[in-house]
């Protein structure tokens, strides 16, 4: 399965009373792969406020983003949670809906041993026949997938990738040894350029709801062996990577992004509770930043 480079983690659009606008994830999704260029999107991933979607909500982003897309980009489904269980129903659930793969964050809170960490993951991939993708993200599950695990975890057939968020140190070491054909990507929009200066396959960002065009020139200028333009476009996107979680204080993921998506003529709406909104000065340094990036 190619998910290709340019992966987008995909917010998931509320109406006014805090439910699934569908008309508009129709249309963001239409954006995402017409405009942003992306190659594949994560449905219900942390970045789509995964820990507040019902199941049953869930299911039914898996089935409509895969009608909707039409095999216009392939369609990931974020399944992965700290109960094992409940992983592996959902990820047979989203197998039935059609999707192309699945995406598989670390187990949060619970804090397993990476024995555990292996065990859990082994399982999941053994119930479906799905792609697997892991994500690895300590600041927000912490626990790290160590470099031996994700090796390990690399000889289970379906277990294609991983998204990982840590240092470019664990990046490289998991690309030297990792068996043929499994595929490394950045989790950290910042790191996309020097990620793939050390082998990485791609990125799965959020930066790309706002600039997935200019990410996907940037990143076809390095293959082409243009670093030169590669790393002119890299200094170019840096505010924005580093502004949508730092606005100017660290906010949670999607807040940023989804009002900066309103501020581009394409609202989303808000985010569901324990989340809220941006503050009127975090407001004030999204607008900012924007302007200057569209100068």
């Amino acid at each position: 399965m190619d998910f290709g480079r340019l992966i987008t983690a995909m917010v998931t659009p509320f109406d006014a009373q805090g439910q699934i606008d569908w008309a508009t994830t129709e249309k963001l999704i239409d954006y995402l792969i017409d405009v942003q260029k992306s190659d594949s999107l994560v449905v219900s991933g942390t970045t789509g406020e995964s820990p507040t979607l019902t199941e049953d909500e869930k299911q039914e982003l898996f089935r409509f983003a895969v009608k909707h897309a039409a095999g216009r980009c392939k369609i990931i489904a974020g399944t992965g949670s700290n109960n094992t269980a409940g992983s592996i129903q959902l990820t047979k659930a989203a197998e039935a809906c059609g999707v192309d793969g699945v995406l598989l964050v670390a187990p949060y809170y619970n804090k397993p041993s990476q024995e555990g960490l292996y065990q859990h993951f082994k399982a999941i991939a053994e119930a479906t026949s799905l792609p697997v993708i892991l994500y690895n993200v300590e600041g927000r599950t912490a626990v790290n997938i160590s470099v031996d695990t994700t090796l390990r975890l690399a000889q289970i057939p379906n277990v294609v990738a991983t998204k990982d968020c840590a240092s470019l140190d664990q990046l490289t070491q998991i690309i030297s040894a990792a068996p043929e054909g499994f595929l490394v990507y950045s989790g950290d929009d910042s790191a996309t350029l020097p990620a793939l200066a050390v082998g990485a396959h791609g990125i799965i960002s959020v930066s790309s709801h706002i600039a997935g065009a200019k990410m996907k020139q940037m990143i076809e200028a390095y293959l082409n062996g243009d670093v030169q333009q590669a790393a002119k476009l890299h200094g170019n996107l840096h505010p924005i990577f580093r502004g949508m979680f730092a606005c100017p204080n660290p906010v949670p993921n999607p807040v940023a992004v989804k009002y900066a998506l309103g501020l581009k003529a394409f609202p989303v709406g808000g985010v569901r509770l324990p989340l809220i909104t941006v503050n009127e000065g975090e407001a004030q340094f999204i607008e900012e930043l924007l302007q200057s990036y569209s100068k």
